[in-house]
């Protein structure tokens, strides 16, 4: 639980800080208090059902596709999370069979993947900030 706990809080930041929203914005779109969504990203805390609804918009997310990262849902209640989770971060296609693959696979491996890919996304953005500067 631990390990699905820091997993779910670090995407979360990472799709937060790639819109980008500080985590007071959040917070104030979400009606969830800045400490509690950090303790939630630090893994200090796993987010209820109710918090998951209320910072899924805000973030870009899915409800749905938010319980199963959570591992609320599994999924095969929700096979197509790949699919319907075709962009990250808002930015790029992810490859149809890269999707199907992923959406075969295990709820933490489905979390691991989205994560690198956040990563990368974010990576990405930075350097072709710094390109352009």
């Amino acid at each position: 639980m631990e390990e699905a706990r820091t997993d779910l809080g670090r995407i979360l930041k990472q799709q937060r800080v790639s819109l980008p929203l500080t985590l007071r914005e959040l917070s104030s779109m979400a009606g969830v208090s800045a400490s509690h969504l950090g303790r939630i990203e630090r893994g200090e805390r796993f987010p209820s059902g109710s918090v998951l609804r209320r910072i899924a918009g805000p973030l870009g997310f899915e409800e749905d596709e938010l319980f199963t990262l959570a591992g609320y849902l599994s999924p095969q209640q929700h096979p197509s999370l790949a699919e319907s989770r075709a962009q990250y971060g808002g930015r790029g296609d992810l490859d149809p069979y890269v999707a199907r693959v992923l959406a075969q696979e295990p709820i933490d491996v489905q979390r691991a993947v989205i994560g690198i890919l956040s990563i990368l996304n974010s990576i990405a953005k930075t350097a072709k900030k710094e390109k352009e500067s």
